[in-house]
C-alpha cells in the first residue's frame, strides 16, 4: 500500500469577497499575504503536485489543512476544484483534515464551511463514533487495508497572530472509543492532525503555534505498540521516531504544497509512504518540485 501525504496548500482566491469580510482578523491575514506569504505561496505548485499524486499512482491520499488562506468560499471552492480535477481520486480515498487558516474566523466555524465543501471527503467508516467539534464530525475513520486512517480536528479560530490548536476532550474522549474498536485495533493507526503532535520547546510559541491538549493526544495514543502521525503547520518537512510506553511511534509532517523556498527541507512537494501487508512503515519518500515542474525523489530524513 502506497499513502502520499501533502499540507497546506493555502489556496488564495478574493473573487467577489466584499471589503467588510476583512473587518476582523482577515485584515492582519491580508495584511501578511501582501508583505510576505503572497510572494513565496504559489498555486501553480498545489495543481503540479495534486497531478503528480495522481501521475505516480497511490493507494490513499491525505491533506493535513490549511487548504485555504482566509476561510472563504472562493477558496474552498477553488481548493474543491483542485482536488476534483488536478488530483482526481474517488473521496473515500482521500482523507482531509482542517487547518487553523480554514477555521480562520469564528462565523467561517460557526457556518462549517469547511464540513459543507469537503462533506463527502468527511464521510467516515465508523461514523457512530464522531462527536460534533464545531467544525463537523470527528475523527473520521477511513479503513484499509492494513491501515486505519484517522483523521482529527486540531483547528480552532483564534485571535490575531495566533494559530495554535486543540482537540478538545470530546474529541478525545471519542478518539479513545475508536483506538479501542476492534476494526482499529488489528490495523495500525494513521493519526491525521494539522498541528504537530510535539510542542515547541519554548512555552511561547507552543501558546501561539502548538496544540494546547497535546500531552493528553499522548495519553491517548501512548500504549498503542505502533503508530504513525501525519500533521503539516510547520511548512518543512519532519520525521522523527519515539519509543512510547507501547512501542514505537513515527511521527512525519509534510511542507508546504505551495512554498517556494530555497530549503530543500521546506520547497514544495508531498511525501510518500509504502507500508506492507502487516501495516508497517518501509520506504518514506520527500518528493520535491524542482525547475521546470519536475520532481526529485529523495528519502525523508530523521529530523
Amino acid at each position: 500500500m502506497r499513502i502520499a501525504h501533502f499540507s497546506d496548500l493555502h489556496l488564495l482566491s478574493l473573487r467577489d469577497v466584499p471589503l467588510r469580510r476583512f473587518l476582523n482578523k482577515r485584515a492582519t491575514g491580508y495584511a501578511n499575504l501582501r508583505l510576505k506569504r503572497g510572494s513565496i505561496h504559489r498555486s501553480s505548485y498545489v495543481r503540479a503536485i495534486a497531478r503528480e499524486v495522481k501521475r505516480i499512482g497511490v493507494d490513499h491520499v491525505v491533506v493535513t489543512g490549511d487548504l485555504t488562506n482566509l476561510a472563504l468560499e472562493p477558496e474552498f471552492e477553488l481548493a474543491r476544484e483542485v482536488l476534483e480535477e488536478d488530483l482526481g481520486f474517488h473521496p473515500r480515498d482521500v482523507t482531509l483534515v482542517p487547518g487553523n487558516h480554514d477555521v480562520y474566523t469564528r462565523g467561517s466555524r460557526t457556518k462549517q464551511r469547511f464540513a459543507t465543501y469537503f462533506a463527502d471527503y468527511l464521510l467516515s467508516d465508523l461514523p457512530e463514533l464522531a462527536v460534533d467539534v464545531g467544525t463537523g464530525l470527528f475523527p473520521v475513520v477511513k479503513l484499509r487495508g492494513p491501515v486505519a486512517v484517522i483523521g482529527l480536528c486540531s483547528a480552532v479560530p483564534r485571535l490575531p497572530f495566533v494559530a495554535a490548536g486543540r482537540l478538545g476532550s470530546a474529541q478525545l474522549r471519542a478518539l479513545d472509543r475508536v483506538l479501542a474498536h476492534p476494526e482499529v485495533a488489528r490495523r495500525t493507526p494513521f493519526v491525521a492532525i494539522h498541528h504537530p503532535p510535539h510542542n515547541p520547546h519554548s512555552k511561547l510559541k507552543s501558546m501561539l503555534e502548538g496544540l494546547s491538549d497535546a500531552a493528553m493526544l499522548w495519553t491517548s495514543m501512548g500504549s498503542l505498540p505502533s503508530l504513525v502521525v501525519l500533521h503539516g503547520h510547520l511548512h518543512k518537512r519532519v520525521r522523527r521516531e519515539d519509543q512510547n510506553g507501547g512501542g514505537k511511534s513515527v511521527t512525519l509532517g509534510a511542507t508546504s504544497a505551495s512554498l517556494h523556498h530555497d530549503s530543500g527541507e521546506k520547497m514544495a512537494g508531498f511525501n510518500v509512504y509504502d507500508v506492507d501487508g502487516a501495516g508497517s512503515l518501509g520506504a518514506l519518500e520527500a518528493h520535491v518540485l524542482g525547475e521546470g515542474g519536475r520532481f526529485s525523489v529523495r528519502p525523508l530524513a530523521l529530523s
